[in-house]
């Protein structure tokens, strides 16, 4: 059985629903910490268990039989987020799970400057040293987020952020296809993957120009210090700690941090990736 956690998260919902096209659903299960909102995959003959990230024991039961167990990586962050996937690892070991995947990032590094980044990077060496097979999906940086950071400049006509360096911006789709070809096609994504990416990476004047095209209206980017921005976005009633971590993704794409692109996605894919172009058109089309 493969069980995935945060089943009711955006991520963990696309994975279970490609994976309910390829096994049925009593070789499914997840580990959620609200069983009333999978009671659909239930209803579906998927096994529903409670598994909190801090409850090591129900963990276990959760995972229960589990032949491998995908972790969506926590919410939290700093050493909390490590504890929480310490505890998933460990339940999956002691539920006698024979491989473990758990999606980190590409930016993992233990000296990034933003900080989930350091969080991903000691995920996986608690992953290295479990001696179970894993992989540890290296995925690229959620086009979701680069929609949140253009915010609301369809509107105003303007994003107002600090400098930033060029970021590899890919899918919930693409990324989610990838986790099920890992967790069901034997020893495709063994280890550390390469950067599961698109096939470009776009700075924030790039984005400012392709939503310009697309909405039919110029959008311009302005460029304001560090201090400029956070003392703005704390009057917004953004909390400083939500600003400082949001200030740590700029720093590490000045660094180059999340700019590098690999094939290896499109290639196990069988398709090119969603770009990011195309993935505002489609957020555009929604919209209209």
């Amino acid at each position: 059985m493969i069980i995935v956690t945060g089943a009711t998260g955006k991520l963990g919902r696309a994975i279970v629903e490609k994976l309910l096209n390829d096994l049925s659903p009593d070789q499914v299960g997840v580990s959620v910490r609200d069983p009333e909102k999978a009671h659909d995959l239930q209803e579906q003959g998927v096994r529903v268990r409670t598994g909190d990230f801090e409850d090591p024991e129900g963990l276990r039961h959760a995972f229960e039989g589990a032949s491998q167990v995908l972790i969506i990586s926590s919410n939290s962050s700093g050493e909390s987020a490590v504890q929480h996937h310490r505890n998933a690892i460990d339940a999956a070991r002691a539920s006698g799970a024979q491989r473990i995947l758990y999606t980190s990032h590409m930016g993992a590094n233990s000296a990034s400057f933003f900080a989930p980044m350091r969080d991903h990077a000691a995920t996986e060496e608690i992953l290295k040293a479990s001696g179970i097979a894993f992989t540890s999906l290296r995925n690229g940086f959620y086009s979701d987020s680069g929609l949140m950071l253009l915010g609301d400049a369809l509107n105003t006509g303007t994003i107002i952020a600090p400098e930033d360096g060029p970021v590899s911006w890919t899918t919930h789709i693409d990324l989610a296809d990838a986790a099920v070809i890992a967790l069901t096609d034997d020893g495709n994504l063994d280890g550390l993957t390469p950067p599961l990416t698109a096939s470009e990476a776009l700075d924030l004047d790039a984005i400012a120009e392709a939503a310009s095209k697309l909405a039919g209206r110029e959008i311009k980017r302005v460029t304001v210090t560090d201090d400029e921005y956070r003392a703005s976005m704390i009057a917004h009633g953004l909390p400083e700690a939500r600003v400082d971590l949001i200030l740590g993704l700029f720093a590490a794409s000045r660094k180059g941090e999340f700019a590098a692109v690999d094939s290896t996605l499109e290639n196990i894919l069988g398709r090119p990736a969603i770009s990011m172009q195309d993935f505002i058109g489609a957020h555009l089309s929604k919209a209209a």
